[in-house]
């Protein structure tokens, strides 16, 4: 269905169904941000970029001319630049530079790209490009595909540009981290890479197992990372890494169902992730800490927030029958699909080896939450923060109201996910409709549902009718009594020993050192060759005629 401005932007059901989410996603943070920045500076500044954010979302994602879909990916960058660095804080300032430089230097390549494009089709309109991945100009078109690939996995945070995520949820202020990194980047990244790989390019096989590769090394990589995590945010960071990495899974498997469970996981990651960011938005709120060490026993202070939180947490583990099982689920079928629809041996081989790394970095995922559950709502409380934890009371109801409205998503779309995201947005979005006659197996969310509900009835019963009750006395250790305060187990401890591991030791050692951040290796070379220049550039003009003449006799050599 295309209105008047075409052909420069076009509105079908994909750009149409994530235009509406980027609404919903705008509307929920300015709620929450009503009460939060109160009393903030540079308050104006922040609405007008969050709006501004909503603005250049919608065009990006409606724009049918590759020069304005450009346009307006450069200004998210600016924008989200500008939301980093509304706090003061000097690492909030730090952050921006490092998200600045890295989406920027994603948008050079998506530049070459688009060049790239134009030269090999003669137009910037996106509906009237196709361009295949096995022709006799592999090179080039591989080379365009991937510019416009890396530009949308550094927008989504996909490895290998993906460390400015983990920083920007740590330092920034929460209801940005909900809003960009948590769901609107997700929906943009993943939608420029569902639109190039359905759209403007034929897939190839090789291409196809790209994908898969950065996906499966993105689950695993990031989610090992959250692990060992001591502040909530960053945790929670570093997951927003791990599940992009399902995403690019799904849409590489090239198959329709992989396909949808990607472009659904997308869907639903947004909806979690940023519920996920906000509750915990709520927690430093009241406790001023996100220190997973200075926390615990929150449960009964703040229960909405609590509720939401551990509907989010499930969802992301992929536990049913929430929303973030259902897209799993899909995905996982989809490589199953893909193994059998292929005849190579070696390919069977890496994509069951992707299906297995998706499937333990779910378990990881389910692992990870129950220390962050632990450690924030169900652990016995902190000392430091006794007093204060006595005191607190539920946030503002600005505050747990979108928490709420996206964890009750989260079970809509989980229990009624035919009936409803994949009738209304997800299938309809592809090009070639898909019947849920595809799905292998036998899941029936309504089913599984009502079993659960009478699972826990039953034993509400059991525990009643039979008067269980509990002993509570002090503990005792050593043959000393020591206080519930003074004896706090915590869940930060919970996966530090993986740290000590023999080849993963030297891993997370790395890692804290920022060998695998792109971002550091690439200011250490930049800083290398300054510094190499420097040394040349000694004030002695002697050295500068020594240079000139091997100048001289290098060009001499070339010519004659």
């Amino acid at each position: 269905m295309l209105f008047n401005f075409y052909p420069l932007f076009k509105l079908d059901r994909l750009s149409g169904f994530i235009s509406l989410f980027i609404g919903l996603f705008s509307l929920l943070t300015i709620i929450y941000s009503f009460k939060f920045m109160q009393g903030r500076k540079r308050i104006l500044q922040y609405y007008f970029s969050i709006i501004l954010t909503a603005v250049f979302s919608v065009g990006a994602v409606l724009a049918n001319h590759l020069i304005l879909l450009l346009v307006f990916w450069g200004f998210l960058g600016l924008t989200l630049y500008l939301l980093i660095n509304i706090d003061i804080e000097e690492t909030a300032n730090l952050t921006g530079k490092k998200t600045f430089i890295i989406v920027g230097g994603s948008d050079c390549l998506l530049l070459l790209g688009i060049a790239i494009i134009y030269y090999l089709t003669g137009t910037f309109q996106m509906d009237k490009i196709k361009i295949s991945l096995t022709t006799d100009y592999r090179l080039l078109n591989t080379l365009a595909y991937l510019c416009l690939a890396v530009a949308s996995f550094a927008k989504a945070g996909a490895m290998p540009v993906h460390s400015w995520i983990p920083d920007c949820a740590k330092d920034a202020l929460v209801p940005v981290v909900a809003y960009l990194p948590a769901s609107l980047d997700k929906l943009l990244g993943i939608y420029l890479l569902t639109r190039i790989s359905l759209d403007l390019f034929v897939m190839s096989k090789t291409m196809n197992l790209f994908l898969m590769l950065i996906g499966a090394f993105t689950i695993l990589a990031a989610v090992m990372m959250a692990l060992v995590q001591h502040n909530a945010k960053r945790l929670l960071g570093y997951h927003a890494v791990s599940q992009v990495g399902y995403m690019v899974l799904g849409i590489g498997t090239g198959s329709s169902l992989g396909i949808a469970g990607g472009l659904f996981h997308m869907l639903n990651n947004a909806i979690y992730k940023s519920c996920l960011f906000l509750t915990s938005g709520n927690v430093e709120y009241k406790i001023k800490t996100t220190d997973l060490d200075k926390l615990g026993g929150l449960s009964k202070a703040v229960p909405i927030t609590y509720i939401s939180c551990l509907v989010a947490s499930l969802s992301i583990s992929g536990v049913p029958p929430f929303n973030g099982f259902f897209s799993k689920w899909m995905i996982y079928q989809g490589l199953i699909q893909t193994v059998g629809s292929t005849q190579y041996i070696a390919y069977k081989v890496i994509v069951f080896l992707c299906l297995v790394a998706a499937m333990f970095g779910s378990a990881l995922t389910l692992a990870s939450f129950m220390k962050l559950l632990h450690s924030v709502f169900l652990g016995q409380v902190s000392t430091a923060n006794h007093e204060l934890s006595n005191k607190t009371e539920e946030v503002s109801f600005l505050m747990w109201f979108p928490c709420l409205v996206l964890a009750g998503i989260c079970v809509i779309f989980g229990v009624f996910a035919r009936q409803v995201p994949l009738k209304y947005f997800i299938l309809p979005s592809l090009p070639k409709f898909l019947s849920t006659s595809n799905f292998l197996g036998f899941w029936s969310a309504g089913l599984a549902t009502f079993l659960i509900i009478l699972g826990l009835i039953l034993g509400i019963l059991i525990f009643s009718l039979f008067k269980i009750s509990f002993r509570r006395d002090s503990l005792f250790l050593g043959s000393e009594t020591k206080g519930v305060l003074e004896t706090k187990v915590s869940g930060t401890e919970f996966y530090n020993t993986i740290k000590e591991l023999g080849f993963l030791r030297i891993i997370y050692t790395k890692a804290e050192k920022g060998f695998f951040d792109i971002y550091e290796q690439g200011k250490t070379l930049i800083f290398g060759i300054g510094r190499f220049f420097q040394f040349l550039h000694n004030g002695i003009l002697p050295t500068y005629l020594v240079w000139c003449l091997l100048g001289m006799l290098v060009f001499f050599v070339l010519v004659f």
